[in-house]
């Protein structure tokens, strides 16, 4: 039996790891291949990262793991996780092998919804983006369209400095690359600019909330206090599938995922050395 079991192979899941390997706790890394953030050509806002190709950021990760022995990594997707009557935890994987473990660090991360908008999947991560914080920088002294809604007004103000040209828009109905730039079709009629910025829904990339009965926020995003601890006893959570009640929404980028593995595995060892904990603090151990 593991001491986690980490799913998720994101910044997330591999500071997750990292932190437990390094505490010498066997961890078993569950990577299912498919990321978030494989639209992007690379990763901004990050220190030491700046620019470079999330992939890139991956294979070195990996790499860091391989010096620890506690850690384990599998390229396989797990299909059921179920919390056993001893609270301990049981996951079936895609392979058809079972693990088990004392707890649960869940970095899987949520799914964009792509709208039914002709040209919207093939330009997103490209042209068509919604954090600024990743992708602003990029459209310096360029034309810039926001799609309407709560947070128009937010990002034209954020884009002041940044963009030559900065417009709201109404609903997109289409978006198409042309030698001007991309053609934004909206319900009003077109613009022609360098970047849109919206807001697609996303929704939990993986079933295990539901399958262990984690409350979850309006945000869609499974309800975790500031170490991460869900709903249920052993059950961590951390990156973009995580929100925490005083944020008004969830913090999602590289950066911010990596913290929330590496503050979730803290908790996680917390559970694991209570035991011994409270063996010392009853003066059983000398």
């Amino acid at each position: 039996m593991y001491d986690a079991l980490v799913i998720g192979g994101g910044p997330a899941g591999l500071q997750a790891a990292l932190t437990l390997g390094r505490m010498h706790r066997p961890t078993l890394l569950l990577d299912s291949g498919s990321y978030r953030n494989a639209a992007a050509e690379a990763v901004h806002n990050l220190v030491t990262g700046d620019g470079r190709p999330p992939k890139e950021l991956r294979t070195d990760a990996v790499a860091e793991l391989t010096a620890y022995e506690a850690v384990e990594l599998r390229e396989v997707a797990a299909t059921v996780v179920r919390r056993r009557e001893d609270g301990t935890f049981v996951a079936d994987l895609e392979d058809g092998s079972q693990v088990a473990a004392r707890t649960v660090v869940l970095a899987t991360g949520v799914r964009d919804v792509m709208p039914d908008v002709p040209g919207f999947t093939e330009q997103w991560g490209r042209t068509v983006h919604v954090c600024p914080f990743c992708h602003g920088h990029e459209l310096a002294g360029r034309r810039v369209a926001v799609e309407g809604g709560t947070a128009a007004a937010h990002l034209v103000a954020i884009f002041e400095p940044i963009a030559a040209r900065v417009e709201v828009v109404p609903t997109v109905t289409a978006v198409e690359m042309t030698d001007a730039g991309l053609r934004v079709t909206t319900t009003s009629g077109e613009v022609v600019v360098d970047g849109l910025f919206t807001h697609p829904d996303v929704v939990q990339a993986a079933p295990f909330a539901d399958q262990l009965g984690l409350e979850l926020r309006e945000s869609g995003c499974i309800a975790i206090d500031v170490n991460g601890n869900t709903s249920v006893r052993g059950v961590l959570a951390a990156g973009d599938a995580a929100h925490v009640a005083d944020m008004e929404m969830p913090v999602q980028s590289v950066l911010a995922a990596a913290y929330a593995g590496q503050v979730a595995a803290a908790s996680a060892l917390g559970l694991l050395v209570l035991p011994v904990v409270e063996r010392v603090e009853a003066g059983a151990v000398s």
